[in-house]
């Protein structure tokens, strides 16, 4: 019997000591691996100095390229069971090519976080508004639900996300699966020793904008904080700090740009309190997880306290005013009863809520119940299908446009759109 096959297609390489993203890919893919399945994985993205050595995995990797029927030719030879894109943008860069190539393979977007309402969050709050449709129905929601249509089964990683794309667009529910993130249940990574925690910790990729945003607005909470607590440093860490994050940097304050980290939950299991006030985003926060593991309270936003603990109690203390914000802070970093019982409360949230016995198999016995009734799911999601007939006519014009065009420019040279 001829193994499973599953191709994953990357919007980026995935680089889980960088982002959540990253983190939940590697998990996904070795779910996919523990289940018997042989995994490719593709992108048309460039390498980067953090990026996982999948093949140190056993996960085999191919570079792929943009608006080219060299893939075409690839897929059709790999002939896989499954293609799982890694956010919508790839779903429309080549979904239709995967359709046409291989039509009874399943197709499974991972959204990783709803990008629209990331973007809807970021365009209000620009613009110093509350949340209002004109900001949640923008381009990028059209193409975003639109993709999630065009696919058999997508990912969606917040329980706050599902009922919104039930609730603002009428998503179907069958299109739709909670996979939030699948951890071994390994707590056994720090003290709960109040003493023996020193200093407040922010993390987070500084090419993430709302992690971006969420430095730049500590810079402004910190010297209120500071005050009160004038022997208490801010350390900041992250991916891909650029000079104006360096720039930040003011040891006299105590407000010390780290940057990129090897080990996050070795430097989070140090500090006494992590602080996230972020302003915009979406998806499940993977610095709040982190810290839940490392019985590390944190003090957030609204936003970043997102889907996390559900009905359970508490790791975090929440806010959106800054003057609230800082004296949760305060309070948390001096008083040792409270901190204990939020540590205490986090330590709980991985085993009850994101472990990968919980959401593992689930995700995997609702993948084997779609390939073996493909067809008639299909039959059931009409829109899709209108969607894949007529809006993907004009994606795949477009990329043939495209690869025509780069073949006339690249006349003369053998290795054309490869």
């Amino acid at each position: 019997m001829k193994d499973k096959q599953a191709l994953f297609i990357g919007y980026v390489w995935p680089e889980p000591n960088s982002s959540a993203a990253g983190t939940r890919m590697l998990q996904l893919l070795q779910l996919f691996q523990r289940a018997g399945w042989n995994v490719v994985y593709g992108s048309p993205a460039q390498s980067s100095q953090h990026a996982i050595d999948l093949s140190a995995i056993g996960v085999e990797a191919v570079p792929l390229t943009l608006n080219c029927s060299s893939f075409d030719d690839y897929i059709r030879h790999l002939a896989p069971d499954l293609v799982m894109f890694d956010r919508f943008m790839m779903e429309e860069q080549f979904g239709w090519r995967v359709e046409s190539c291989c039509p009874n393979a399943v197709r499974i977007l991972d959204t990783e976080d709803i990008h629209s309402l990331r973007h809807a969050r970021h365009l209000a709050f620009r613009e110093g508004k509350p949340l209002a449709r004109e900001h949640i129905c923008n381009e990028l929601a059209k193409r975003e639900i639109a993709a999630i249509l065009r696919c058999d089964l997508s990912l969606v990683i917040s329980e706050f996300e599902l009922g919104w794309l039930t609730q603002q667009f009428q998503v179907p529910g069958q299109l739709l699966h909670y996979s939030p993130f699948m951890l071994d249940e390994d707590n056994e990574v720090a003290s709960n020793d109040f003493a023996a925690r020193r200093h407040f910790i922010s993390i987070g990729n500084f090419r993430h904008a709302p992690n971006w945003d969420a430095v730049r607005y500590l810079k402004e909470l910190w010297p209120a904080i500071r005050r009160q607590l004038p022997d208490a440093e801010l350390h900041i860490y992250g991916a891909y700090p650029s000079p104006k994050v360096e720039q930040l940097h003011n040891p006299a304050q105590g407000f010390l740009v780290k940057g990129w980290v090897d080990d996050a939950r070795g430097v989070i299991a140090k500090a006494r309190v992590m602080l996230a006030p972020l302003r915009f985003g979406a998806g499940l926060k993977g610095k709040l997880v982190d810290a839940a593991a490392c019985g590390t309270p944190a003090v957030t936003s609204s936003i970043g306290a997102e889907g996390l603990y559900g009905s359970l109690p508490s790791g975090l203390l929440i806010s959106d005013d800054p003057d609230e914000f800082v004296q949760l802070a305060i309070s948390l970093y001096q008083e040792e009863i409270l901190w204990q019982s939020l540590s205490d409360n986090s330590r709980e949230l991985i085993p009850r809520r994101f472990s990968l016995a919980g959401h593992g198999q689930p995700l995997l016995n609702r993948i084997e119940q779609l390939c073996s009734q493909l067809e008639q799911e299909r039959q059931e999601n009409f829109y899709g299908a209108m969607l894949r007939h007529h809006t993907l006519k004009s994606t795949q014009y477009m990329a043939q446009w495209i690869e025509a065009k780069n073949r006339l420019q690249s006349a003369g040279d053998s290795s054309g759109c490869l």
